[in-house]
């Protein structure tokens, strides 16, 4: 990431400053080489992790007390545990390869005001028993940082770390996911997916974002940008790119003389209508051994009000033959093919993106997933959420 935050914010200025080993990494402030004392009455070194609030590139007040700390459980000179700072000791993964064995609880009146005030008291506390071993011993230790690792995102992200989840996210960093279909779901499923770490985003549409696509899409396009009529792609990217680093546009509709945009793919989202293109890309998929997500969406108006289904369809290496079994619809059209119908609407369209992203995330591990189903629906009348195709 962008060495800005030590720049432009002065507690994290002042750290560096005065000679503290600081980092920042992920969404975590780290001081190294923070010295303490163990219960042998060894002076060691360990390493103290804090959540980081940002705006921006700037830091805001700690929005907790609590930090995590890389090391045995720190004593006073004669190896007595300090326990007036004791709050979990554990196996913490906070992603990042940064891991911790405890977190600590010290919080003065009115809280830190800011993270210089934060670092440097506990640093103090752990630091202080280790200096009455051997005097002179300090947490500055005036050694120069490594690179600060590079992002995916224009910014750092402080979602995960905050709440220690990390680790979790890590689990989607090498993804290459493709969007096929950015319409009303596919617009919203790009929105979840490009709040997190994967490293390439790709957007597959070749229609314009018209003035119909504004009412069921997140966000809110200007009059102006309506009369440019942009692809789709194009209007998309230029508003998360300025999150995320990743994503990439093409305008086109995938068929047999584009297919091979798909190479490199590892998850794909289709919100693409039925036929013999989606076949393909179906196909296509299945060759390169990436899993899939297929939504459809089926709405019909009857007697003053809506009603239909919602449907999730998982394709893995591990379980492909029910996306064949009429699972998912490649010829389309005719009266009785319920997801044929065109009424959609943005909350249903969110909910679609959201069935379809948390889906993904179970299969790689994110979420608990112990029916492992490939198939749901929703109903919106009863408010019915069924599961098939387990295993």
């Amino acid at each position: 990431m962008s060495p800005a935050p030590f720049s432009r914010s002065p507690d994290l200025k002042r750290l560096r400053d005065e000679g503290y080993f600081v980092q920042i990494c992920g969404g975590l402030l780290v001081m190294r080489d923070v010295p303490y004392v163990d219960a042998q009455k060894q002076v060691r070194t360990g390493t103290l992790l804090s959540s980081l609030n940002l705006a921006g590139e700037e830091t805001r007040m700690p929005d907790t007390h609590v930090i995590h700390f890389d090391g045995a459980f720190p004593c006073k000179p004669d190896g007595s545990p300090i326990q007036g700072i004791a709050h979990k000791s554990g196996n913490f993964d906070l992603g990042h390869g940064l891991k911790a064995q405890h977190s600590f609880s010290s919080k003065p009146d009115g809280g830190y005001i800011d993270y210089h005030h934060k670092m440097t008291s506990y640093a103090n506390i752990l630091a202080g028993p280790a200096a009455v071993l051997k005097p002179g011993t300090t947490a500055r230790s005036f050694r120069a940082p490594e690179p600060e690792e590079n992002s995916i995102f224009n910014y750092t992200e402080t979602a995960s770390d905050r709440v220690g989840i990390g680790a979790l996210t890590q689990k989607l960093m090498n993804e290459c996911v493709a969007l096929i279909g950015v319409g009303g779901t596919g617009s919203y499923v790009l929105d979840f997916v490009a709040k997190t770490p994967v490293r390439e985003i790709r957007l597959f549409d070749h229609d314009e974002f018209l003035q119909h696509n504004a009412f069921r899409a997140p966000g809110a396009p200007t009059l102006e940008e309506l009369r440019e009529a942009p692809k789709k792609v194009d209007y998309l990217k230029a508003i998360y790119s300025r999150m995320h680093r990743g994503v990439i546009a093409h305008p086109v509709d995938l068929d047999a003389t584009n297919i091979h945009l798909l190479d490199g793919v590892t998850f794909a989202f289709l919100s693409m209508d039925a036929g013999e293109n989606k076949r393909l890309v179906v196909e296509k998929l299945e060759t390169i051994g990436a899993s899939f997500v297929d939504v459809g969406m089926g709405l019909e108006l009857d007697d003053g009000s809506l009603g239909g289904i919602l449907r999730v369809t998982a394709s893995t290496p591990q379980k492909r033959q029910h996306v064949h079994n009429g699972r998912i619809s490649f010829a389309g059209g005719g009266a009785d093919d319920l997801y044929a119908s065109n009424i959609q609407v943005a909350d249903l369209n969110a909910l679609n993106a959201v069935l379809a992203v948390v889906k993904w995330k179970k299969i790689r591990g994110f979420y608990r997933d112990l029916e492992k189903e490939h198939h749901a629906t929703y109903t919106t009348d009863g408010n019915m959420l069924i599961n098939g195709d387990q295993g």
